[in-house]
């Protein structure tokens, strides 16, 4: 038995990896590719909602008072330009049009500050209103906004300051580095990474299997001295071997990337995770491997070509993406065992527990378990399905 297994692996392994165009698709260029496009999102995200460093904001301002001029000059780069009554409609034209120099216009009331100091809050009457005109569909245009209403907010509370909000430079926020890693990792890796080992799956069962229908090959594979179980097993586990490579690519582009896409965020960390949660991650993939090839090894066996066999395992890929998203939507997170016995989603949720660093043993070895039992039952079905002419030799 344990001979003819690796026979059936070693034949597939050495098929994969001297074709020098499968490893590079398969293994190097998915890691590559998402390594680059997420840097290039997350600093193409940066800039496109950054306000340039070097920008000196413009403002253009009626009646501007010389308490608001005075609360600027601290250190803020900001221009102001005095606009009359008649030019306000042209500086609106520029500021729609989103010409160079024109950020935002400000509309002070005449005597602001003495308006100000003379508002009763108990009057009922309407306070004294400053309108700020700006573009949202400009970086500059939309910080500056930001800045001069932080800027009106810090005046307004200095007039009457009853109480402060968390005053001084004491630290208010309780939750911790790991607090901030587990969250952001717990709601995207799991869903990243059943797509990674699906996608890796794809790339590899269908040509390994419904391939070999194509080309004529299987029939001298079938009547070879082999048992038809053991043909099963040697092939699983060869293309879960490749798989799981190819997932790895990915998973480290991914990583790599992660800081740049989510725009250099220092309180996001991988290193926040200890030897014991990878190797609890590890474990999860592993059995997830193993049902996600049984399942794409029996679709393509029913399937008279690779074209065929990618178009009917795509709907189940697309069905493994949306348990993905499981791990981002709190309701959807159950932690009683029995929820575990459910194929793909017990991984989504272990691995959401693992990143969310309050693993659950009980439910990791139930899905770990179950995984195995399924990979097993589709390893049965597949031998059975070797022996059917009807199905191994359909045109």
């Amino acid at each position: 038995m344990k001979n003819s297994i690796m026979t059936v692996m070693k034949k597939e392994l050495t098929r994969f990896f001297t074709d020098r165009r499968m490893v590079l698709t398969t293994l190097l260029m998915p890691g590559l590719m998402i390594y680059l496009l997420y840097s290039f999102m997350g600093t193409g995200l940066s800039s496109q909602f950054g306000s340039s460093d070097e920008h000196v904001t413009s403002i253009y301002a009626e009646h501007l008072p010389d308490s608001i001029k005075t609360m600027s000059e601290s250190g803020v780069p900001m221009e102001f330009h005095d606009l009359s009554g008649d030019k306000i409609e042209e500086a609106l034209d520029a500021l729609q049009n989103t010409e160079e120099g024109y950020d935002i216009v400000a509309v002070f009331p005449e005597d602001f500050d003495t308006q100000v100091a003379a508002y009763d809050v108990a009057s009922g009457t309407k306070a004294p209103a400053v309108k700020l005109y700006y573009n949202s569909t400009d970086n500059d245009s939309q910080s500056a906004y930001n800045m001069m209403r932080d800027l009106l907010d810090t005046y307004e509370s200095a007039l009457a300051n009853k109480f402060d909000v968390n005053p001084g430079e004491e630290v208010y926020d309780m939750a911790t580095e790991e607090d901030l890693s587990a969250q952001v990792f717990s709601m995207m890796v799991p869903m990243l990474l059943m797509i990674f080992l699906f996608t890796g799956c794809m790339a590899v069962a269908p040509e390994s299997i419904a391939g070999e229908k194509e080309r004529g090959t299987i029939a001298t594979l079938l009547v070879t001295p082999v048992k038809r179980s053991h043909l099963a097993i040697g092939k699983i586990i060869s293309l879960s071997v490749i798989a799981i490579l190819s997932a790895l690519s990915s998973f480290l582009g991914t990583m790599l990337s992660l800081p740049k896409l989510m725009g250099e965020q220092e309180n996001v960390n991988a290193s926040v995770y200890g030897i014991d949660d990878y190797a609890l991650t590890l474990l999860v993939i592993l059995s997830t491997v193993l049902v996600i090839i049984t399942i794409v090894s029996i679709i393509s066996a029913f399937a008279k070509n690779v074209k065929e066999a990618t178009g009917w395992v795509t709907p189940v890929m697309i069905i493994s993406m949306l348990l993905g998203v499981t791990s981002m939507v709190e309701s959807l997170c159950m932690t009683e065992p029995v929820w575990y016995l459910i194929p793909l989603y017990n991984s989504v949720q272990s691995m959401n527990g693992i990143f969310s660093m309050e693993p659950n043993l009980v439910n990791i070895i139930v899905t770990v378990v179950a995984n195995i039992c399924y990979a097993g039952i589709g390893v049965f079905v597949l031998a059975k399905m070797f022996d059917n002419e009807k199905v191994m030799f359909s045109k």
